[in-house]
């Protein structure tokens, strides 16, 4: 049945497109698994063949861009603090952190939030309100996806290459470890973004001291 079940699922034609809307959808619903359905994928790519690994991270990479896009579009057309969801809670805070630092600093937040949901959210919304120039932020968006798509896809395809005769238990050991992985990302942005906070506030008081 397990193996049946597998090959329903990966020979479905309806497979990558869902994976694109998933992730396209994850630029603005976090709770979506986006992350987790393209870890399993590559699972399942190395472990049974299918999906191809060559289809599964030019559609995730698409999908990535295509929602940060939509994202830095709302940013630029209504701006980063219009509905309440905005303003509040972890986005709300994500945003006022990236607002003042991503025309100097785009690269490295359009690439290190892409880890991040919450973080990915605001960096988009913030670029686009900020004018960050479309010809320089696509790019970095691009390249951005294309690394999380091969990152995640290598993740499974670690596990799955190891468990080739077992295609579910790859799945299942695969995710736990992406999301692990997933945690220590976020957690090292916040250390890093606290220290950032830190040090600017000792230069801040000294400046005043002088």
């Amino acid at each position: 049945m397990d193996a049946a079940w597998i090959e329903g699922l990966t020979g479905s034609p309806w497979l990558l497109p869902a994976l694109f809307a998933l992730v396209v959808g994850d630029a603005f619903l976090v709770v979506l698994p986006s992350e987790t359905a393209v870890v399993a994928l590559g699972a399942l790519s190395a472990s049974t063949g299918s999906p191809s690994a060559l289809l599964v991270v030019p559609v995730a990479a698409a999908g990535a861009a295509t929602g940060d896009l939509l994202c830095y579009l709302i940013g630029r057309r209504i701006g980063p603090d219009r509905w309440r969801w905005q303003r509040e809670g972890r986005v709300g805070r994500a945003i006022e952190r990236v607002r003042a630092t991503v025309h100097r600093r785009t690269a490295v937040l359009v690439f290190t939030a892409r880890y991040v949901p919450f973080a990915r959210i605001a960096v988009n919304l913030a670029a686009g309100a900020g004018r960050v120039p479309l010809r320089r932020y696509l790019p970095l968006s691009a390249a951005a996806g294309l690394a999380w798509a091969i990152y995640n896809v290598a993740i499974g395809g670690l596990v799955g290459s190891a468990l080739r005769e077992q295609p579910l238990l790859a799945v299942a050991i695969s995710i736990p470890i992406a999301i692990g992985l997933g945690l220590l990302v976020d957690r090292a942005v916040a250390i890093v973004a606290a220290r950032r906070s830190h040090r600017k506030v000792n230069e801040e008081s000294s400046s005043e001291l002088e």
